[in-house]
């Protein structure tokens, strides 16, 4: 998460020496609105490299299967070598009565082992209605799509206000998102040391609150600002740093929650629906933020409706959100009791 989170901010820094480029690569022209691409390119590229040359320790699935299929081959062998006849000694050992209770053993054993196949499969009795419309699942999904939401959208304003407010050019944006990538790498490293003090549901909590009070101060000085150009600045700086704060807080949280209310053999097709559900929120975000820039409280006023929503959602929840075996540990105890 803190990987993903430094690249969408990160990526816009490149710009500060990309919009430097201004030279020929053979026919092609390279400047400022071709040098992204290149770079991009060269970046993919790195990454094949990377791939086949540090992906390496893969198991040997196929060295595995062949000394399978040369044990069996062994076995077969030895037994086409034993002797069809036996002698009269080897035969009274050989052929004995077998009891009743041998035979059941026998039969049950036979009749247990497809059951087993079919309980490796993860998906028999499951319901997706019944997994992801429980309570705890529905807040932290919802947390998940306001979060991305609400992230996307305000990166798509930010540019455009600087421009307007503050007259930031290409060099301006790119230092702006370098020190937002820096506050954000912090942060995700202060919330590793915090999940080990506490609960996943306390540092979301914490969380919300962080994003629901840079909304508000967005709200209050950024959609009219009045005052000085170095007020207004501060006012912008404050509210982007609140806004960046609690990023960390709610990414991290709402994963490691999700991962535990949810069943641990459908971890792939669940975590799959969280991704679907992050997708749709970072394709509604710039839409939204787009379609509303002349219109900034209609737009933050929707974004701290969500975020009051879903913070009231987690404290009507918040007992339940917990991994369901220490649910059932707390409940026991107390009928002990």
């Amino acid at each position: 998460m803190a990987c993903r989170q430094a690249g969408l901010l990160i990526g816009p820094a490149f710009n500060l020496f990309l919009r430097l480029c201004d030279f020929k690569l053979g026919p092609f022209v390279v400047n400022k609105y071709t040098s992204p691409g290149i770079f991009m390119c060269l970046l993919w590229l790195l990454l094949q490299f990377v791939v086949l040359v540090l992906y390496w320790d893969v198991p040997p699935i196929k060295s595995e299967e062949e000394g399978l299929r040369m044990e069996m081959k062994q076995e077969e062998d030895e037994e086409e070598e034993a002797p069809l006849i036996r002698g009269d000694e080897q035969l009274a050992h050989t052929y004995r009565a077998v009891n009743s209770d041998q035979l059941e053993d026998s039969s049950s054993s036979s009749s247990e082992t497809p059951s087993l196949h079919g309980a490796a499969n993860p998906f028999k009795n499951f319901s997706a209605s019944r997994e992801f419309l429980r309570e705890e699942v529905v807040v932290v999904l919802t947390a998940q799509f306001i979060t991305l939401f609400n992230q996307t959208a305000l990166e798509t304003m930010v540019t455009p206000l600087t421009q307007r407010y503050f007259s930031f050019g290409e060099l301006g944006n790119s230092l702006m998102y370098s020190l937002c990538g820096v506050e954000v790498i912090l942060g995700f490293f202060f919330v590793r040391w915090l999940s080990g003090k506490v609960a996943d549901r306390a540092v979301l909590a914490g969380g919300l609150v962080i994003c629901c009070s840079a909304c508000v101060w967005c709200l209050l000085f950024l959609c009219n600002p009045r005052g000085g150009y170095e007020w207004e600045l501060s006012a912008f700086i404050i509210g982007v740093f609140l806004q960046l704060l609690g990023l960390p807080f709610v990414a991290v949280s709402q994963v490691s929650l999700f991962s535990k209310v949810t069943a641990e053999k459908t971890q792939g097709f669940s975590q799959g629906i969280r991704r679907s559900v992050g997708g749709l929120a970072t394709i509604l975000g710039p839409l939204w933020a787009g379609g509303l820039i002349n219109n900034l409280y209609i737009m933050l006023g929707m974004m701290l409706a969500l975020l009051v929503m879903v913070t009231v959602m987690t404290a009507l929840s918040y007992e339940r959100l917990v991994e369901p075996r220490v649910v059932q540990c707390g409940q026991s105890s107390d009928s002990g009791g």
